[in-house]
């Protein structure tokens, strides 16, 4: 049987951005050609013939972007025939969560007219079907942080756990049992309570700051952690 292929691999990278001031924030980036000039989008583009599907997503965000990720997940192909009308285009998608102020000074260049954060609940209209590829990595977060603790790394080093919490609540868009949360978290045995305090708020005693322990986190994780909001 003869087959005749004319499609193209490109891939996308979701960057999920959180600070305790502004909450969760997508990175885009304003296309700077046509098809959809003048639109914002996901930052991507398409794979080259000598690289790996992570190491084009990686080139793809720093040169539309600035933005360095050590690690980001896949999360989805997705190919539809009329996804693009330049032609039959499949993209493979990634995400990542960061600490947005690491990265206020965005740099667009290339296919990128300019790069910013918006609000997750804020987003202009979107190219291409990049609107349900964000819905699909917003589902997809908020199902990992359920069975599994993540976003230490959005946090100080040390870190009141009030903190913690409202990683978690804002994350999920929604409040959690605060003192069932913390009975969990402390159990897994991930976090170290250290001997100093947290900086008073003016409501109450200001309790012990936290960190986390990479070590136990790590053991767990090979082990098979068990975890639920």
């Amino acid at each position: 049987m003869n087959r005749t292929q004319n499609i193209e691999v490109a891939v996308d990278a979701i960057v999920f951005g959180y600070s305790k001031e502004e909450g969760v924030s997508i990175l885009l980036i304003k296309r700077k050609y046509d098809p959809y000039k003048g639109a914002w989008a996901i930052p991507g583009g398409f794979v080259l013939d000598d690289e790996s599907l992570e190491a084009a997503v990686a080139r793809e965000l720093q040169e539309e972007t600035g933005v360095e990720i050590n690690y980001l997940e896949q999360l989805y192909t997705f190919g539809k025939p009329d996804r693009d009308p330049r032609k039959r285009i499949l993209s493979v998608a990634y995400f990542g969560l960061v600490k947005s102020k690491q990265f206020e000074k965005l740099k667009a260049s290339t296919d990128a007219a300019d790069a910013a954060w918006f609000n997750y609940k804020k987003l202009p209209r979107l190219a291409f079907d990049h609107k349900e590829i964000l819905k699909m990595a917003i589902e997809r977060l908020r199902a990992k942080i359920v069975y599994q603790p993540i976003g230490f790394e959005l946090l100080d080093k040390k870190f009141a756990f009030s903190d913690l919490e409202h990683l978690y609540s804002t994350l999920l868009d929604r409040p959690i049992d605060r003192r069932n949360f913390k009975k969990k978290v402390m159990s897994l045995g991930i976090l170290d309570e250290l001997d100093e305090k947290a900086k008073s708020t003016g409501a109450g005693r200001p309790g012990n700051l936290f960190q986390f322990n990479k070590t136990t986190y790590n053991r767990l994780l090979k082990e098979g952690m068990h975890f639920e909001i």
